[in-house]
């Protein structure tokens, strides 16, 4: 189970003032819990997750992670614990190959077989993929499944994916929808997924909805979803 509680995160702005981006966020996330994360475009979204994963430092407020407190717990200690990571953008590896990542990843030595099941979930052709290097020589969109298919080798408790379908064809989305619903249907994970598409938002329990860096909503896809379909001008969440 993870709790944020009071969770606060602040930056200082070009004239040295305090900027809030997240204002006392308390939240709860059940274990095999799946929860979409959505609000409009500079809500704290993206920064919530970071703060989750330890990517960022909250200004006040506590993390625990199983009743543990991590919140002073860098990235390396909460991946530890069971917590994965997917980037909006997915990090570029030089020197290192798909095949390497995956095994890096999965914590063992992984099967061709294996490999091959992870990537092919992802929409991608093993024999294609698993000797290239996780370099520019790869898309956003091929590099963004790649890092999938690695949060699916990890298998953790936990898994945040920060806007997962940024770069995204439509094909890979519609096998993206699948992947998630997958993993939330045969696995005790939880999964928490910062997005703004209604298809995401569309297969999760519960959704979560920030604005201005606060909680406005928290409820079953089918009492909070209905109402952000109204879009930004008509849902009183953004009001």
């Amino acid at each position: 189970m993870l709790e944020l509680r009071n969770l606060c995160f602040q930056v200082s702005d070009d004239a040295d003032k305090q900027k809030e981006i997240i204002r006392e966020i308390n939240l709860t996330f059940e274990d095999h819990a799946f929860i979409a994360i959505t609000g409009p475009n500079g809500g704290g979204k993206s920064t919530l997750a970071k703060l989750i994963m330890g990517i960022e430092q909250p200004t006040s407020g506590q993390i625990l992670y199983n009743g543990t407190d991590i919140t002073q717990m860098g990235i390396t200690d909460r991946a530890r614990l069971g917590i994965s990571f997917a980037f909006q953008q997915p990090v570029r590896f030089k020197g290192i190959k798909v095949k390497d990542l995956i095994q890096l990843a999965a914590g063992s030595h992984v099967k061709f077989p294996d490999i091959c099941d992870y990537l092919s979930k992802v929409g991608l052709c093993a024999r294609d993929y698993v000797n290239r290097d996780v370099d520019a020589s790869l898309s956003g969109g091929e590099l963004k499944r790649i890092e999938i298919a690695s949060i699916i080798a990890r298998n953790t408790p936990l898994c945040v994916f920060d806007e997962p379908e940024a770069g995204i064809d439509l094909w890979s989305f519609n096998n993206l929808i699948q992947v998630f619903e997958e993993m939330h249907r045969e696995s005790d994970n939880s999964l928490i997924i910062i997005s703004h598409q209604e298809r995401i938002l569309n297969i999760a329990d519960e959704i979560v909805v920030l604005a201005e860096g606060t909680l406005q909503a928290r409820g079953q896809r089918g009492d909070i979803l209905p109402e952000l379909l109204k879009g930004t001008e008509g849902c009183r969440f953004y009001q």
